[in-house]
């Protein structure tokens, strides 16, 4: 039997005893105040707490999030609306950025709200539905004939080169770090719904929380919620999840630094980036329990059963389940479950960061 690839810190490395700032308390708001804002759904499954031997399971269900079928709109709207308030020329600006999928469309969506326009670099992999989902947004776009590393390197230059563009970026490096902040903290909308609604669902604080990752900027915002609530008696458990032909927060994890990981071909496309962000790395290296990656195959299970299950799950989204199954049940479990400190009494959520039609891969793999 294959062994997962997992890894987690020992008990005295102390991830939740580890505290950093809150995220600021004025981004709910602001999203409050958006065009067709609503919490998106929490919704509990009492099956799947059953398959991993838990208390209850609950999915947050970013299938529709301010218009978009992915949770990528809180970030970008709260980034953009902060590079705009600090222009005080009134004069239009071009938004510049580079995606897997989501994030591009996001901020092509938030430019035309904001009366900008956008110009979207995509590299190879992006399906081309998502392609044309960006350019009807409004945006110019661009492809590009390499990795998403590459395509936020030419984004990059290409936002240097015109003295009206500014670069909205999801990932930070040395020198870049204010706007990927900005859109770190847009997501802690997301985490200030899920603990409202466990509240009203009498469930109380999760042991364990999944996020899928990519560059690591969801888990950031992750990080930043949970170890930022000292007052917490038994904080959360905290596991990202990725592709297994891209996972480069397991690999940083393992090697106490961040490191570049060769990316290959993935369905879990927003998913597929080979470099953490600068911005996010000391939080995941400090703040996270744990990472796992996982392959297409199990990926596209967990969104088949979240889907008769009635929540829409592209395979970005149903990474979180697959990375649950992988950790918490099968060969080993029972110490990856200590690591975790997951018992049958549990509450764990999963972030399903995009519904199946954000992604046009989850409908090719369907059998």
């Amino acid at each position: 039997m294959t062994q997962t690839p997992f890894i987690s810190h020992s008990p005295s490395h102390g991830a939740r005893t580890w505290t950093c700032a809150p995220p600021p308390a004025e981004v709910l708001d602001f999203h409050a105040g958006l065009p067709g804002y609503a919490p998106t759904s929490l919704t509990e499954l009492p099956a799947l707490a059953t398959e991993l031997g838990v208390g209850r399971v609950f999915v947050k269900d970013e299938s529709s999030r301010l218009g978009l079928p992915a949770f990528k709109a809180l970030g970008a709207s709260w980034a953009i609306h902060r590079v705009l308030s600090q222009r005080t020329d009134g004069r239009p600006v071009r938004l510049v950025t580079a995606t897997d999928g989501n994030h591009g469309r996001a901020v092509a969506r938030m430019a035309r709200l904001f009366g900008q326009s956008a110009h979207v670099f995509v590299p190879d992999g992006v399906h081309p539905t998502a392609v044309a989902a960006i350019a009807d947004e409004g945006a110019d776009v661009t492809p590009v004939a390499g990795s998403y590393d590459d395509a936020v390197r030419q984004a990059a230059e290409a936002a240097q080169d015109r003295p009206d563009a500014v670069l909205v970026q999801d990932t930070a490096w040395l020198g870049y770090e204010q706007i990927p902040g900005w859109i770190v903290e847009g997501y802690s909308t997301l985490f200030a719904e899920i603990d409202a609604q466990l509240g009203a669902a009498g469930a109380g604080s999760p042991g364990l929380v999944v996020v899928p990752a990519g560059v690591g900027s969801l888990a950031q915002a992750a990080v930043t919620h949970y170890r930022s609530r000292t007052a917490i008696r038994a904080p959360a458990a905290l596991m990202s999840v990725e592709p297994d032909t891209a996972a480069c927060v397991l690999a940083s994890l393992g090697r106490r630094e961040p490191v570049s990981v060769p990316t290959g071909t993935t369905t879990m496309a927003g998913l597929n980036c080979g470099t953490p962000s600068s911005l996010a790395w000391p939080f995941l290296r400090d703040g996270l329990d744990a990472a796992v990656a996982v392959t297409d195959a199990d990926s596209a299970r967990a969104a088949r059963d979240l889907a008769a299950a009635g929540v829409s799950s592209g395979p970005c989204g149903a990474a979180s389940l697959a990375g649950a199954r992988a950790a918490l049940t099968g060969e080993g479990a029972a110490g990856r479950r200590t690591a975790l400190a997951v018992g049958p009494a549990s509450t764990v959520v999963l972030l399903s960061t995009e519904g199946s039609a954000a992604n046009p891969h989850l409908q090719e793999t369907r059998p």
